[in-house]
């Protein structure tokens, strides 16, 4: 891979895009870019490990694999975001299971042009509350992943991503 990277030296946060379908399982996706008005957002891996030590003194570890999640603690109501209807939709409407999931896009801009790697995964999104201060309406919501992730390259273009999975 790195032969194919040209070497971009430490990367910006700007290059590690998260996307979400603001379809919410419509045909054709609408990619929502997160982090308009988020001054800080990471995915939460949540590993899930223990380790055990047994009556003879010794440790054997347990890795269960992960629960990722992402907090995205800031999104100000807007009516010309694509996800917004269906964030007013999920939280006013105490919407649960199917009816909040979605597919979320994660991709990395490590290179100067061409694709770039990219993942797509089955989400979940939720409202945790709505209203917050004189600044605007919030609805800050939590996204978790969901399985089913698959790995392939994404172009970019007008702001607009196109996945492309590994074959």
């Amino acid at each position: 891979m790195a032969a194919t990277t040209p070497d971009m030296g430490k990367l910006k946060r700007s290059h590690l895009l998260h996307f979400i379908d603001a379809s919410f399982g419509g045909t054709t996706p609408k990619w929502y870019l997160i982090g308009k008005d988020i001054e800080d957002m990471s995915v939460e891996l949540n590993p899930e490990t223990d380790t055990v030590k047994n009556i003879l003194d010794e440790t054997s570890f347990n890795d269960n694999g992960y629960e990722p999640s992402v907090d995205a603690d800031t999104y100000y109501a807007n009516t010309e975001d694509s996800i917004y209807e269906k964030l007013k939709d999920i939280a006013m409407n105490r919407l649960t299971g199917d009816s909040c999931k979605t597919k979320i896009l994660e991709v990395i801009v490590d290179k100067k042009s061409g694709s770039y790697d990219a993942w797509i995964e089955d989400c979940y999104v939720k409202p945790q509350s709505y209203g917050g201060s004189q600044g605007g309406v919030n609805i800050p919501f939590n996204i978790a992943f969901a399985g089913n992730r698959q790995q392939g390259t994404a172009t970019i273009t007008d702001k607009v991503p196109t996945f492309t999975p590994n074959a």
